[in-house]
């Protein structure tokens, strides 16, 4: 919509099925020539009040929308200035990989051709049968003179090898995901000074994080609505409260100790507590503790 770029007022999903499962679902036969393996495109055009099924160029229904609201949620990977859609993480980590791609290829034909040396003849006008091979003899004439042509000598492999890693590092930077995170740690770095390193990835998960609850609270509203029209039972509105679990290992004993500080000054109540130390329902597990102390009191 003009005034929420959140809102949409029409979603066409395109998919393909074989044409064997189109006559299953749909009951329609395949055109003259297709094979039952082969592919169908199906559109699906939902808006708020009709939805429409389309196989191919032919219209199979077309009638109203059987939620009374579009079921898809689309939302952002990140949030560009003046822009719907978003920007990707794609983008910036394509022609790095390229270039990745070729240096390796480069690498590769360095380390084939040096398993295979050339022969290199000086002084030479004509030559036959000149063979690399083990106890090969060479008959040049006087003057002349061969070796095999060496591509990694003068240290020259350790330049694309450098460039090869430093490749490897452009990528890391861009996708803001350092070495770290996938368990390199040669210099033995300590807690703090991983999340120092790490920092760049947890910067990125945090402006990714209030895209994702948003869409993740239109999607629990979407939930509820199709279980009111199934139930007849009404949970809407509803306050949903979505708490995102660490992006890296925590000290629990320290976590613990710090959850009992906060919860004692008030700052943070018990079911925070227990969700942010991962109980799965605290809800239930709260229920659970107030009868253990009901029952410690009775037996008391």
């Amino acid at each position: 919509m003009e005034d929420d770029p959140s809102r949409i007022w029409r979603v066409a999903t395109r998919y393909k099925i074989t044409w064997e499962a189109a006559e299953l679902l749909y009951g329609v036969s395949r055109p003259l020539g297709a094979r039952p393996e082969g592919k169908a495109t199906v559109v699906e055009v939902w808006t708020e009040h009709a939805f429409q099924l389309w196989l191919e160029d032919t219209v199979l229904e077309d009638r109203a929308n059987p939620y009374g609201f579009i079921p898809f949620i689309i939302f952002p990977n990140l949030r560009e200035p003046k822009r719907f859609w978003g920007t990707s993480d794609v983008p910036p980590l394509m022609e790095p990989s390229r270039e990745m791609n070729r240096a390796l290829s480069r690498m590769s034909s360095i380390l084939e051709l040096s398993g295979n040396p050339i022969a290199v003849l000086e002084g030479v006008e004509q030559a036959q049968d000149i063979a690399v091979q083990p106890g090969a003899v060479w008959e040049v004439p006087e003057r002349a003179r061969a070796y095999l042509l060496d591509l990694l000598q003068g240290d020259g492999g350790r330049l694309h090898i450098d460039y090869v890693d430093l490749l490897y590092r452009a990528l890391h930077d861009l996708a803001e995901t350092p070495g770290t995170t996938f368990g390199d740690n040669p210099r033995s770095l300590s807690a703090v000074a991983l999340d120092m390193e790490i920092h760049p990835l947890l910067q990125k998960v945090r402006r990714k994080r209030p895209v994702r609850t948003a869409a993740y609270r239109r999607r629990i509203d979407m939930v509820l609505r199709l279980l009111e029209q199934h139930t007849g039972e009404r949970y809407l509105p509803l306050r949903t409260n979505i708490l995102w679990g660490p992006v890296l290992p925590q000290d629990r004993g320290r976590l613990v100790q710090e959850e009992r500080t906060l919860v004692e000054a008030r700052l943070h109540s018990r079911r925070r507590a227990m969700a942010l130390l991962g109980v799965d329902d605290p809800e239930a597990e709260a229920e659970v503790i107030r009868g253990e102390g009901t029952k410690t009191e009775a037996e008391g």
